[in-house]
């Protein structure tokens, strides 16, 4: 059975932040709605499921990410994730100047977990906080092929 990865889903505090953060990235907004109803709770298993929901798409065209904001029932918080916890870890992004992506990442008030590293000068990477506590890692290739 031929099988492909949609899209990631992350549950947010505040949408519009969230999309202005991945957006200042390069990632573009394919669209918006509000979803509610029936097939929403059949489908999410929650009763009185309603949220305001945005796709977005990386600039190559491979990646999407689907943002949700509960409006009903209430979002619950939780710690951020620590990097060693059990479940949804990180979403990673290649980017071309690692510099200016933690600029574009500061201008939201998200900055590194502790700095940025090299990897066998294949990579510079770090791992990032960003919105409602999703963390990111950031990786620029320095053998540019």
């Amino acid at each position: 059975m031929p099988i492909k990865l949609e899209n990631v889903a992350i549950a947010v505090r505040d949408l519009e932040a969230t999309i202005a953060f991945f957006t200042d990235l390069g990632l573009t907004v394919l669209g918006r709605d509000t979803v509610s109803g029936e097939w929403t709770d059949t489908a999410v298993g929650l009763d009185g499921n309603h949220a305001k929901i945005a796709m977005l798409q990386t600039p190559d065209g491979n990646g999407r990410i689907e943002l949700f904001e509960y409006v009903h029932p209430d979002a619950i918080e939780t710690t951020p994730t620590l990097p060693n916890e059990i479940g949804m870890h990180r979403i990673a992004f290649s980017v071309d100047d690692i510099d200016e992506a933690l600029k574009i990442a500061a201008r939201h008030g998200c900055h590194p977990l502790r700095g940025v590293a090299t990897y066998a000068d294949v990579y510079k990477l770090t791992y990032v906080r960003g919105p409602s506590g999703i963390i990111l890692m950031l990786a620029e290739e320095l053998k540019k092929s």
